[in-house]
């Protein structure tokens, strides 16, 4: 079965020692264990995606500068997609608190340097999705047609990090303000479950992918919903390397999943909401 990870990161040297380094989640990264992430060269890494029957790779940056003081991964996600056109596609990390070169930003990186959407972090900017500095560059996106993602479920240990900001409902108010804005929240919204999958259910702009998350309590919840009413509403994501990408594709095999549903989740979904002709 052919497959798009919609939130894959390489395990690169650079990418491995700035993760584990990083303000936001140093600690985290001890308390789940993470210093045994083994890096890879680039070249391997997508030998090993095309080993694994990984079609593409969604490359998310991430930008809280403001807030943690730790400067934005952006230009690697632009590296990896320029050595590995076919293979990756990246979305921008943005700061809200960036106000209008924020606004700008986004249209330089989509005009300039083909990124296919925008990457925010809610609990990291210490706002609620639904908060109005977010509501310039929702708007942006609407004019440039383009899909945000949402990092919805904060890992353990994060400073300052909030559970309440990552709380699907504030996804669903920015789905009613916006409806023309295809919206997907990364994590699914966990540990939020019901709302979450009620938030893709009731807006046909809202999807989730349920990276990191495929082994904890309530993830029955998910797939029962995943067979049923938000089938088509549901991408496959790794979450690499904080998860490795062939325990998560594992996981997916292991779920009760109908043939028909995990096709759409694994690849078809995430074709939609790219735009990718067949």
């Amino acid at each position: 079965m052919k497959v798009i990870d919609f939130r894959f990161r390489p395990n690169t040297p650079e990418i491995i020692t700035g993760i584990k380094e990083s303000s936001m989640f140093k600690a985290s990264c001890k308390a789940i264990g993470f210093d045994a992430r083994k890096p890879q060269p680039l070249a391997d890494i997508v030998a090993s995606l095309d080993s694994l029957g990984v079609e593409l790779g969604v490359i998310t940056g991430r930008d809280c500068e403001t807030t943690y003081g730790f400067p934005a991964n952006n230009k690697s996600v632009l590296e990896f997609c320029r050595a590995y056109p076919k293979k990756f596609v990246g979305f921008w990390g943005i700061d809200p608190h960036k106000q209008m070169a924020a606004l700008r930003e986004i249209e330089q990186v989509v005009k300039e340097y083909g990124m296919k959407g925008i990457a925010i972090d809610p609990y990291l900017a210490h706002i609620p999705a639904s908060e109005a500095r977010f509501y310039p560059l929702y708007a942006k996106c609407c004019e440039l047609g383009i899909p945000v993602f949402i990092t919805m479920a904060p890992p353990p240990q994060v400073p300052g990090a909030i559970l309440d900001y990552a709380n699907p409902c504030d996804v669903d108010r920015v789905a009613r303000d916006f409806p023309e804005l295809t919206l997907i929240m990364s994590h699914g919204g966990y540990p939020f479950v019901h709302e979450a999958i009620y938030a893709c259910q009731r807006n046909a702009n809202v999807y989730m992918d349920i990276s990191e998350y495929e082994r904890s309590p309530m993830v029955e919840t998910y797939v029962k919903a995943m067979n049923g009413p938000i089938r088509k509403k549901v991408v496959f994501a790794s979450a690499h390397p904080f998860i490795e990408l062939s325990d998560a594709l594992e996981a997916y095999r292991d779920f009760p999943l109908s043939d028909g549903a995990l096709e759409d989740i694994m690849y078809n979904n995430a074709r939609h909401i790219l735009g990718l002709k067949d």
